[in-house]
């Protein structure tokens, strides 16, 4: 029973971290939820080590944890996610005076291994965005999407919160809240912007249940898309443009930055467009762009 009560304290623990990220940090709703599952399967393996306070933690209880991880097969990103997660979690028992050493100093953060997103070429874009029949409403609202994404590089979560005030078609931008609740402007193509008034001003009325809503994409039941919905929407098409690549939600915004960097982007201002906070993020499409000019000269030099 006092096993018990012990866990729940420590369960009660991870929930004041919970609010404390969501309330005085302003982390975004993915990220907090992501520190909880990270903390809640932290909290599994301490209970099985029958570790019942994290007074009772020390450095090498969180590397065990996190070798752990590794023996299991999980990836490098989701080890050291769940590291990230731990290290703020324990600064937080510090701020809170809980505990008075913290063992994640020096605690070293596994190194990630460099895996360079799966894009499509502009062919194969070209041959995705034809797909979807505009003859039909859904047909109509996914050709505006899939435009929508490719001419602006956001992210699924980015575009299935857009509300009909983001938008601004006579400007030819849309507004976006990011990762971290930050807010961007981003510039819309000329072909987006021709699809999305068409969309706007006739189809999506078709589609909306309650006249009230403000949500610009909707589902066939009139409520707001989710991810897995767009998901499911971009794997058919591809299947219709026999694409074998793999496809995620994010293919047409790494598309977007790739083909923008190929031909001569600043990469300053494709960080800005995509939202990245730190420009290392975005110059891993450089790293693109370079291993497919290689691949390009080894195709075609005679001597390559």
């Amino acid at each position: 029973m006092e096993f018990i009560i012990l866990v729940i304290m420590m369960e009660e623990m991870i929930r004041q971290f919970l609010n404390f990220i969501s309330v005085e940090k302003g982390l975004a709703p993915n990220t907090i939820e992501s520190y909880h599952r990270d903390l809640q399967n932290y909290l599994r393996f301490l209970k099985s080590q029958n570790i019942t306070d994290f007074k009772f933690t020390s450095k090498t209880t969180i590397i065990s944890y996190l070798l752990l991880m590794q023996k299991s097969g999980k990836a490098s990103s989701s080890i050291s996610r769940a590291c990230a997660a731990i290290k703020s979690f324990y600064h937080f028992l510090m701020r809170e005076r809980y505990i008075d050493e913290d063992p994640t100093i020096n605690l070293d953060t596994p190194k990630l291994e460099k895996k360079l997103p799966r894009v499509l070429t502009v062919e194969e874009v070209e041959r995705l965005l034809d797909q979807p029949d505009i003859r039909d409403p859904l047909g109509f609202r996914d050709k505006t999407m899939l435009e929508l994404l490719y001419s602006t590089g956001i992210r699924v979560s980015e575009l299935i919160s857009l509300t009909t005030e983001d938008i601004n078609l006579d400007m030819g931008f849309l507004r976006c809240t990011g990762k971290g609740s930050k807010e961007r402007i981003v510039p819309i193509g000329s072909f987006a912007v021709t699809y999305l008034k068409e969309y706007v001003n006739n189809v999506r009325r078709l589609l909306i249940k309650d006249k009230n809503t403000d949500i610009l994409f909707v589902n066939h039941l009139g409520k707001a898309l989710t991810r897995q919905g767009f998901w499911k929407i971009i794997k058919k098409y591809a299947r219709m443009a026999g694409i074998n690549k793999e496809i995620t939600p994010h293919t047409l915004r790494h598309s977007f930055a790739t083909h923008l960097i190929e031909n001569g982007a600043d990469l300053r201002a494709v960080q800005e467009m995509l939202g990245h906070a730190d420009i290392s993020t975005t110059q891993i499409y450089t790293h693109l762009t370079k291993t497919r000019i290689k691949e390009v000269y080894d195709k075609t030099h005679p001597r390559a």
